[in-house]
């Protein structure tokens, strides 16, 4: 029998809503009296988070569908509306990608519609792409068109069953808090649709509605070319580059990044070019999942005789680059490699654009701060700022908007999550963008008879070695992730944290969970604090440091871990052996993985 708080949700429900699909499904839950799937889908509402919703598709109010698509735009609007006085005057873009599950007769496609309808409805003009497009395009529009926001329907590199409703404010940059807070009010007092919610034909026929794919196609690449500087290089390059957009949207535009570069188009992965919601070559959509997801591309590869493989996400914003060594292996780069790859690689290009010497003053580069410390290195160096930031692009696109408003010049940003901001057009990463500017640093590290891996022992050498490692631990148990991180506030008796961790001694730590450093003077941390999630951040005396974090968006407890030596005469082996015994030493007395029946990353 059913508690009759859930019954009742489910009578609401189907007052309320009508897709048939969903509706059928609840109809049938409140027929058997199936109190376990009542609950699994009545029992909580999803939360609205910085990042937006990210959850199943399906019935219910736990799940992304028609109805709470319609709910939850109808929240932002309210919310938009008392932020913005002109908002009837400027209005909001929405994107969306490929995915869709047909057994609740969800797509992103379909959710687009309905947000849009959502806004038509209360006078508010929508620019509603009419065909899918790479998350990076709602950011670039918002600023592009000066509009008051946007929303992306994606769920990036999520299992196919996901989707999820990304939010981006009137500066391009995703929001921070308070902002989900007050959306996510407005979502609980809108949750009855209103009377032109269900009437998506408003979009077919309103004049308040635009379709900017053919402007914003056309202007991102125009603007994307200010990043190009080697256009007779790129036309005669040999290098052959094989690009995969992982059964998601990439395709057609990394082609038409390519084209604005002049290169020769890159050769798609036939199998992943064409958009697929079942994603049905690879396990995980994911290429930070690593090798599985490009065995297609090392095929494909080997059979043209290209050296380079470019391989982006389902909703074309991240980027993984791996490389044809002379050994005949490939090299697949880490986020943190990448990052200083293209870190050097626009410095350079800066450098070689600006002869005043006095301009540097101005110059940043970003990153998170579980990403490596290798542009704080090359920006000791070479004179220019360096700032890290929280984790996630949230927080370095709006730093990188304050930076800019300031007339500063930020360059670039990444994250070790292979998220790269190669350009201030897009306040977010870009894996549009990212592959093309690689293809160049590519082509003329090639004139000088150089690989990428060889041009990454050479900053290594110049600017000291970064070596890096991460990882995760699965744990679907939240009372044993919160016990786990209590465990090391309270390591050797009360309020103490960790002294050692096996024979390696620790010199500072940061917990931004409860807003201590013990570096800083007064032992408060410097960047925001959050008490809803874990993180601390462990230095030790050789010079490692680790962060242990949980995740915002799946089950998992992840660990970042770097050893930076200072530039000169380092042994890259003895690093990564000494590297790979603190991470041992992590795993064993930190996570303690048996003790707390975690599961460990699937190799």
């Amino acid at each position: 029998m059913a508690a009759p708080r859930l019954t009742e949700a489910a009578a609401q429900w189907l007052r309320w809503d009508k897709n048939t699909k969903t509706s059928e499904i609840v109809k049938q839950l409140v027929a058997e009296e199936n109190a376990g799937e009542l609950q699994k889908y009545f029992g909580s509402r999803m939360e609205f988070g910085t990042a937006g919703l990210r959850a199943a598709m399906g019935a219910g109010i736990s799940q992304m569908n028609d109805l709470t698509i319609i709910q939850t735009t109808q929240g932002f609007c309210r919310y938009l509306e008392k932020n913005f006085s002109d908002l009837k005057k400027r209005g909001v873009v929405i994107g969306f990608d490929a995915r869709a599950h047909p057994s609740s007769g969800s797509s992103s496609k379909r959710f687009a519609r309905l947000a849009a309808t959502t806004f038509i409805s209360q006078g508010i003009p929508v620019y509603l792409f009419s065909n899918i497009i790479p998350t990076p395009f709602v950011p670039y529009t918002i600023t592009h068109l000066k509009l008051s926001a946007g929303i992306m329907i994606t769920a990036s590199h999520n299992p196919k069953q996901d989707n999820g409703y990304k939010v981006y404010w009137e500066n391009g940059a995703q929001i921070t808090s308070p902002h989900d807070k007050g959306i996510s009010q407005a979502i609980e007092e809108n949750q009855e649709p209103w009377p032109q919610a269900w009437d998506d034909s408003l979009v077919d026929s309103s004049l308040l509605l635009h379709d900017p794919y053919v402007t914003i196609n056309k202007d991102y690449f125009k603007d994307i070319q200010k990043h190009c500087f080697h256009r007779n290089i790129n036309k005669e390059t040999k290098l052959k580059f094989i690009h995969t957009s992982v059964h998601g949207v990439g395709h057609e535009f990394v082609q038409s990044a390519f084209k604005a570069f002049d290169f020769k188009p890159p050769l798609p992965v036939p199998e992943q070019k064409d958009p697929d919601p079942e994603f049905p070559t690879v396990k995980y959509p994911n290429p930070e999942e690593g090798k599985g997801v490009l065995t297609l591309s090392f095929a494909l590869a080997e059979k043209e005789g290209a050296g380079i493989i470019l391989a982006n996400d389902p909703d074309a914003d991240r980027l993984l680059v791996a490389e044809k060594q002379e050994s005949g292996e490939w090299k697949v780069f880490s986020g943190n490699e990448l990052g200083a790859l293209l870190g050097w690689w626009i410095f350079t290009c800066w450098k070689n654009q600006n002869q005043d010497p006095t301009a540097i003053k101005d110059v940043y580069m970003l990153s998170s701060t579980v990403s490596s410390k290798i542009l704080r290195a090359i920006a000791l160096k070479e004179g220019f700022h360096f700032e890290e930031t929280l984790t996630g692009f949230k927080w370095m696109g709006n730093r990188a908007k304050q930076l800019t408003d300031q007339g500063k010049t930020v360059l670039f940003a990444f994250e070790e999550a292979i998220g790269y901001m190669c350009s201030p057009v897009v306040l977010d990463k870009d894996g549009v963008s990212a592959a093309v500017i690689t293809a160049e640093m590519s082509s003329w590290l090639a004139t000088k008879n150089l690989s990428l891996s060889q041009q990454l022992k050479a900053i290594y050498d110049e600017y000291g070695y970064h070596i890096t490692k991460a990882s995760y631990f699965i744990c679907h148990d939240p009372k044993t992730i919160k016990e786990l991180f209590e465990n090391l506030r309270n390591y050797d008796g009360k309020n103490t944290y960790p002294k050692s961790c096996g024979k390696f001694k620790v010199s500072g730590v940061r917990d931004l969970t409860t807003d201590y450093d013990s570096s800083q003077p007064d032992q408060k941390a410097v960047l925001p604090t959050s008490k809803s999630s874990q993180m601390i951040t462990f230095t030790f005396s050789n010079g490692g440091v680790a962060t242990m974090r949980t995740s915002g968006t799946e089950p998992k407890i992840k660990y970042y871990a770097e050893l930076c030596a200072p530039p000169g005469n380092s042994d890259p082996y003895q690093l990564k052996k000494e590297l790979d015994e603190l991470v041992s030493a992590i795993e064993e007395y930190f996570f303690q993985p048996e003790k707390n029946k975690l599961k460990p990353k699937a190799e």
